[in-house]
């Protein structure tokens, strides 16, 4: 007789200004598709990822995604309560998307923490990086990561079917 399944449900948030690639980050992840035509998300949107851990556990990742404009709007703490963790996204392309990372951090360092008051981890996402495969713009993403206390940094690009990780802070 086979035990049953453990499943866990963790709410993980994506963040970052608008354009920076959020909805094709997720569209990517959960469906494995990529479309140069996204609207802005107004408010925030939803996706589910189902993962089958080992053989005895079921994780689903809701993931939320958060409009671009939301940052000082009044519905984030609404929208980031319970979470486990954040993405925070910036994009390779547009360095006034790095200068944004600190300001997301700080709202969600601000409005949510983990249940024993410690802040949930954040992954910091350098989006687009096939048009910047190396270069300065991806050690800055690097060095904002270690600065700003990120869990981890990695560069990606919903665009292109490869995922990669450029810097690991642990």
């Amino acid at each position: 007789m086979s035990s049953p399944k453990r499943e866990y449900l963790f709410k993980v948030l994506v963040v970052g200004d608008l354009g920076v690639g959020k909805t094709s980050i997720i569209q990517r992840y959960v469906h494995n598709i990529y479309s140069h035509c996204y609207r802005a998300t107004i408010g925030v949107d939803f996706a589910l990822k189902i993962l089958n851990w080992e053989k005895d556990n079921v994780v689903r990742l809701q993931l939320w995604d958060i409009a671009g404009q939301e940052r000082f709007g009044h519905m984030t703490r609404l929208y980031y309560r319970e979470a486990a963790g954040a993405f925070v996204v910036c994009d390779l392309g547009r360095a006034v998307t790095l200068q944004s990372v600190q300001c997301w951090k700080d709202d969600l360092d601000s409005k949510v923490m983990l249940k024993n008051g410690k802040p949930i981890p954040m992954i910091l996402i350098g989006n687009k990086s096939d048009l910047f495969p190396h270069g300065t713009r991806i050690q800055n993403v690097e060095d904002l990561g270690r600065e700003l206390e990120f869990t981890n940094c990695h560069m990606t690009s919903a665009k292109v079917t490869h995922w990669q990780t450029a810097c690991s802070i642990c």
